[in-house]
């Protein structure tokens, strides 16, 4: 109870001084921003390169799952499953490293369990 009335302190201080809370969400953003991650499906055949803020950087598609792209719709298919499992993966990761930075951020402004859940708030898109 006392850690709950320490941080709503520590939050009403941030309150007052705007511009810490303002660079504290600048550094998140420059972070997220320089972040890569990437992650990949069927053994390699698809991988997808993310940014921190789960925009889409690359897509590549190994040459064999591309030459089965144009050999058959059944590849064709599975091309489409590879490349969204991929992407979901890479986004994955990046949700995972944006709690992990903004965690550290409110850590350091003392505001650690102030915060929602943030895992579950960006699960939730």
């Amino acid at each position: 109870m006392f850690e709950n009335i320490k941080a709503m302190g520590a939050l009403a201080g941030l309150m007052k001084n705007q511009d810490k809370l303002r660079a504290a969400g600048d550094r998140v953003r420059a972070k997220m921003q320089a972040t890569r991650l990437t992650a990949d499906a069927g053994g390699g055949a698809a991988r997808v390169t993310v940014d921190g803020t789960m925009r889409v950087l690359d897509v590549t598609l190994s040459p064999a799952l591309v030459a089965g792209m144009a050999a058959d719709t059944q590849t064709h298919a599975l091309a489409g499953s590879l490349i969204a499992e991929a992407t979901n993966g890479a986004i994955a990761l990046a949700q995972q490293r944006m709690k992990e930075a903004m965690e550290a951020e409110a850590r350091e402004l003392g505001l650690e369990g102030v915060l929602p859940d943030l895992g579950k708030m960006l699960s939730s898109r």
